[in-house]
């Protein structure tokens, strides 16, 4: 029996939300809904133009992989979560978060100096997010920050899309995979956001290899991937990449294929409010399901019931203490 239900590797990221009107994201020259990669002064510049009139704002740890690590372990899973803070105020954030949901990591030793990576999370009312990312420290995320051991003890290996930015980062996601493929440990992806899909194709292919075993994507980066607007396409595209796949479709539910029967999944209606952490949610909370020997229409309504609460709140995550209460609702109510 393995170690871990699933490994993880991606950019250690402190998010700062923010709620703000889409003319001020007209304003400031943000592009709806995609994450964008954005240097310290431009970060300045965004949180200089909303000085004195914030809605609302709040501080902790995100990352793509990273909440997808601790909402799988929060759920019960064991996990691991390969990532680089640096020795500061907001890397001491992101370790306490680690170890508060049980997620074992390779920072043990000393951290470097530098800066820990920070999103500026935009929230506009219609529950959309828009981001602005400075990777710090995280754009040189290495293969140095691999454990072979830890990879090669899980169920499966978890690789975010957005590490294709850094050529080190997608360095240490391939040599990721090459080592799970060779210890037998199966492979997930998420392609994580549609620029991912669009500016960085060539690498998101590298990452993936001749194929992947599990596939993370929203309707936007399934039809990106096979650049067309029809969803059959998209799905037969998928199919030539990875095993199996899940694409998310927002208020709409999703589609699980299982490498024989693809299922829908009906949504679970909400009232959203913030959709930051949603599809992060959505790939934590289907690995534990699945890991747990769950098939794939059972795993995908969990998931789907797991991002649904995510985003009736604000934050990439729920509190500690629900995540078993909303595991307990599912499997024994």
């Amino acid at each position: 029996m393995k170690k871990y239900k699933a490994y993880g590797i991606g950019a250690a990221l402190v998010d700062t939300e923010i709620k703000v009107e889409d003319a001020e994201l007209s304003a400031m020259n943000i592009e709806k809904g995609l994450m964008t990669l954005v240097d310290q002064e431009r970060q300045q510049e965004i949180l200089a133009h909303l000085e004195g009139h914030l809605v609302k704002a709040n501080h902790a740890s995100g990352g793509s992989a990273g909440n997808s690590m601790i909402a799988t372990a929060l759920f019960g899973g064991s996990t691991f979560m390969s990532c680089k803070v640096a020795n500061d105020e907001d890397g001491d954030i992101y370790l306490k978060d680690l170890a508060t949901a049980g997620v074992d990591h390779n920072l043990n030793g000393d951290r470097d100096p530098g800066i820990t990576g920070k999103c500026l999370v935009l929230i506009t009312p219609d529950a959309e997010r828009s981001m602005n990312t400075y990777l710090g420290i995280s754009e040189t995320l290495s293969t140095e920050q691999l454990d072979a051991a830890a990879i090669a003890d899980s169920e499966y290996l978890y690789l975010e899309g957005y590490l294709v930015t850094s050529p080190t980062g997608r360095a240490a996601a391939i040599k990721a995979r090459e080592l799970a493929e060779a210890a037998g440990v199966k492979t997930s992806l998420s392609f994580s956001d549609p620029g991912m899909v669009e500016f960085f194709r060539e690498g998101i292919a590298q990452m993936m290899g001749e194929r992947v075993n599990l596939l993370f994507c929203n309707e936007d980066e399934a039809l990106g991937w096979a650049q067309s607007d029809d969803m059959e396409t998209a799905i037969a595209a998928l199919k030539d990449v990875a095993d199996t796949f899940v694409i998310t479709l927002g208020s709409k539910g999703a589609l699980t294929f299982d490498g024989h029967e693809l299922v829908e999944i009906p949504p679970n209606v909400v009232e959203a409010v913030d959709t930051n952490g949603a599809g992060d949610m959505f790939a934590g909370a289907f690995l534990y399901a699945l890991t747990e020997g769950k098939d794939f229409a059972t795993a995908g309504q969990f998931a789907s019931l797991a991002a649904a609460r995510v985003v009736s709140q604000y934050g990439p995550r729920l509190p500690v203490d629900h995540y078993a209460a909303l595991r307990d609702e599912f499997f024994k109510g």
